[in-house]
């Protein structure tokens, strides 16, 4: 059976206890970064098999897999906490597996600034999106903890902070934390974007002031317009109903197709920020507008895609389960048709129909391609013509 024992270090020369002295002098093989070698290179035997953890990951499980054993890897902290523990775990399900934790460098901050760190919910963009980071922005998290890579350091995540209008934050930024070359800071989010850190690192988000909680129905004066069609828009009252009639609080990944202006987006996102939201818009100009009014009401995290849908690299986007059909250019089967081939089984469809035509051109390509329809719901807002909010759920068989 293969046996992997993971051992957590702090960022300096370990003394190892005798216990593990034992475990790791008769292993077969061994793991971690480059600057863990270094630190433990003394430790090991003079025959050691040493693989460097880098990405891709496949390197190192190539190695395991052609060297089977006892292999010993390294890591920084404890190594279950958003580390390499957890996809070894999943990589080798039926290996034996021992783990010997430090603290982790959160856990480390939290000591030297003194505070309460299991109060602030940890966020983790060591190589992986800013998604879950947006979603808790937006949720208006009054603490977090924050893990950091060489792309998302403590200066980008306060542009980012400051681009989208969540400036009411104290940043405590720890360096290099269990070594000897540790430092830490609290700053403001404008002293870190000018601040130089050093990696390692990572930090705690503390709000300074009760954050405002998230708008939930825009309205559309507030909102950029494109030039010269200020009626271009989803009204307000049908914007929210039609997201409402969705049912998008089970669902994962919202396409809003002729995104325009972005209202439908924005208010997905500042509603349900835990989707992943995708607009797509052939206007250019398009992509500022909706760039600005999404920093305004402060909805990071939705993805555009410009130009003609029909051109868009779409194979490289996770498919939805749940689409707002707000322009078809004159193609809507068409475009229907390609959404079929990647909405989820049991997706949700969604369509304003603003003329009778267009309603039974919606209507009769869902019974074509057995999408229930759910009861529809007419609106008139003001002046404006009445709109059909047509919702279909696509089968699951």
């Amino acid at each position: 059976m293969q046996k992997i024992t993971l051992i957590g270090i702090y960022d300096h020369p370990p003394e190892f206890s005798d216990r593990l002295k034992e475990i790791i002098a008769p292993a077969d093989g061994f793991a971690g970064g480059k600057r863990h070698h270094d630190m433990v290179r003394r430790e090991l035997p003079d025959y050691a098999r040493w693989v460097d953890i880098v990405a891709p990951l496949s390197g190192l499980f190539d190695a395991i897999r052609e060297n089977p054993g006892h292999w010993v890897v390294f890591a920084s902290g404890d190594p279950l906490f958003f580390g390499i523990g957890n996809t070894l775990k999943k990589d080798f399900p039926d290996a034996e597996m021992s783990v010997f934790p430090a603290f982790n460098a959160l856990q480390l901050l939290g000591h030297s600034l003194g505070i309460n760190y299991g109060e602030y919910p940890v966020v983790s963009l060591t190589g992986r999106p800013w998604h879950a980071f947006d979603e808790a922005l937006i949720q208006r998290k009054p603490r977090m903890g924050v893990l950091t890579d060489r792309n998302k350091t403590p200066a980008a995540i306060a542009e980012r902070m400051l681009c989208f209008g969540y400036s009411g934050y104290l940043m405590h930024v720890g360096e290099r934390m269990g070594g000897e070359q540790e430092q830490v800071a609290s700053v403001t989010l404008q002293e870190a974007v000018e601040r130089k850190v050093e990696a390692p690192n990572c930090l705690f988000l503390e709000a300074t002031r009760n954050p405002d909680m998230p708008r939930k129905g825009i309205p559309e004066e507030e909102l950029e317009h494109l030039a010269g069609r200020p009626r271009m828009i989803t009204k307000m009252p049908v914007r929210l109903t039609t997201l409402s009639l969705m049912s998008l609080h089970d669902k994962t990944v919202f396409w809003d197709i002729g995104a325009c202006t972005g209202s439908i987006s924005l208010e997905t996102r500042l509603a349900w920020p835990h989707l992943k939201v995708t607009a797509f818009e052939k206007r250019e100009e398009s992509e500022g507008i909706i760039r600005r009014n999404a920093e305004k009401f402060g909805a990071p995290g939705i993805e555009l895609v410009t130009g003609d849908y029909f051109l868009a690299e779409k194979d490289q986007l996770e498919p939805p389960d749940a689409v707002f059909l707000g322009g078809y250019g004159g193609a809507m089967e068409q475009l229907l048709d390609d959404v079929h081939t990647r909405l989820a089984k049991s997706g949700v469809l969604a369509f304003n129909a603003v003329s009778g035509e267009s309603r039974e051109r919606f209507v009769q390509w869902c019974r074509s391609n057995h999408y229930q329809l759910r009861d529809p719901v007419r609106l008139m807002v003001d002046d404006h013509n009445p709109i059909s909010i047509l919702v279909a759920v696509k089968s699951s068989f």
